[in-house]
């Protein structure tokens, strides 16, 4: 019956009401939806990290070299020598070894070429055919065959760049031989063929006069020199060592057998040659913590939004109480006790808190929605809408702020002289 009666009062006023839920709403919108964005980039970053010691790659801005490396959503700094990145690739003490290149891509999704090891740096599994293995094969990611329509035996043509208005290579058709099964990785927006692909695309006969066959040979030469260095890197064949020198590649990306060897590797690199090696950990904490300030600045924003919403049930349960009098008065004198009365208050107070909380959970799935199309299109990238911990502490924090505003009302109820106000009207 308290809670029919608290029900009754609050849409008895629906003005009034109305206000307190809508600021409510509002600061839990925002702050549920930075929660959720803050919580996945991280889970995102970190899954596409994995097994990643250093990114080398052409000499520039550091954290651009690794969205554009690891996370594949900014241009690359420029390419590298593949000669010169041999030379750290080589190196004993690399434990794996990812060479990446790419400057093409199909309806807005990267080309990429690189080895077997890249697929198998994220434990994908095919679902459908298989991995890439001859020049011009493509295994496609679980999204961007979804989006491209791409299946097994599809023929296309790549656009040079990332826009979708580039031109296109017809000279040069891929053939789809897989799919993977989605991982939640940067591999599911990937569309991925072997590095002597990218280069047939981009090198004409006239520069290369073994263009097709060395390039394929130094292919399998790459995947010969990245599996732990159990044997000799000597090259028996002096045309794959020319082929190097004439080639380029866009990144590679390193583990290392200790971990020793990320303090004095990097240094080398950076000092005495053309190349940058830059630390993925550490650029992306210091994009969060660029992130995490002007996050914080919203939070305390809609924090103030939500202190001004509490404020706003205070008074209005406050105002009401007066107006009121004579009914909480009639209702102790038919055998209501305090404990009832106090209970009312505080229920109409949860109420408001819930449905503001509601509401504002709703908005910012909403905020969601439209921020996830800006995404796709810009970034290939997809926020999900479901529940994370801190919306659980959100709601927790909403609801206290509703019962703190209604205890002060709550209080005066029950302290209420009951004959007095009876008789005054």
């Amino acid at each position: 019956m308290i809670i029919k009666i608290a029900w009754k009062n609050l849409i008895h006023k629906p003005w009034n009401t109305g206000l307190c839920i809508i600021l409510l709403a509002f600061g839990v919108g925002i702050i549920s939806l930075l929660i959720l964005m803050q919580y996945q980039l991280e889970q995102k970053f970190s899954r596409d990290l994995n097994n990643i010691d250093l990114v080398v790659g052409a000499k520039g801005s550091p954290l651009q070299l690794v969205l554009s490396a690891i996370y594949h959503l900014d241009a690359p700094t420029g390419n590298i020598s593949l000669a010169e990145a041999r030379k750290v690739m080589d190196n004993p003490i690399v434990k794996k070894a990812i060479p990446l290149a790419y400057g093409d891509s199909y309806q807005g999704y990267r080309i990429l070429g690189t080895t077997i090891g890249y697929v198998e740096n994220y434990d994908a599994q095919i679902r459908d055919g298989r991995l890439f293995s001859e020049k011009m094969e493509v295994t496609v990611g679980a999204d961007a065959a979804l989006r491209t329509g791409l299946i097994v035996g599809s023929i296309f043509y790549g656009t040079h760049g990332e826009a979708k208005g580039g031109h296109v290579h017809e000279n040069h058709k891929y053939e789809v031989v897989g799919i993977l099964e989605k991982s939640n990785t940067v591999l599911d927006n990937l569309l991925l063929t072997n590095v002597a692909s990218v280069w047939q695309v981009h090198t004409k006969d006239s520069e290369n006069k073994n263009s097709i066959d060395t390039l394929h040979a130094t292919t399998l030469d790459l995947n010969h020199a990245h599996h732990g260095h159990e044997h000799d890197h000597h090259h028996d064949h002096d045309d794959l060592v020319i082929t190097a020198d004439s080639m380029d590649i866009t990144a590679i990306l390193l583990k290392y057998k200790t971990k020793r060897s990320i303090m004095t590797i990097p240094r080398f690199i950076n000092e005495q040659t053309n190349m940058q090696a830059v630390l993925p950990a550490l650029e992306i904490n210091r994009l969060f913590y660029m992130i995490g300030v002007g996050g914080s600045t919203l939070k305390l924003i809609a924090g103030g939004i939500i202190l001004m919403a509490g404020l706003s049930v205070f008074f209005g349960l406050f105002n009401r109480l007066r107006e009121r009098k004579y009914e909480i008065a009639l209702l102790r004198s038919v055998g209501y006790k305090q404990l009832h009365l106090f209970s009312l208050l505080v229920f109409e107070g949860t109420f408001l808190a819930l449905l503001g909380y509601g509401v504002g959970w709703g908005l910012s799935r909403l905020g969601l929605h439209f921020l996830n199309q800006q995404a796709q299109h810009d970034f290939n990238l997809q926020f999900d809408n479901g529940l994370v911990t801190g919306e659980g502490n959100l709601l927790l924090l909403t609801i206290g702020v509703g019962i703190l505003a209604a205890l002060i009302p709550a209080f005066q109820a029950i302290r209420m002289n009951v004959s007095a106000t009876l008789s005054e009207n």
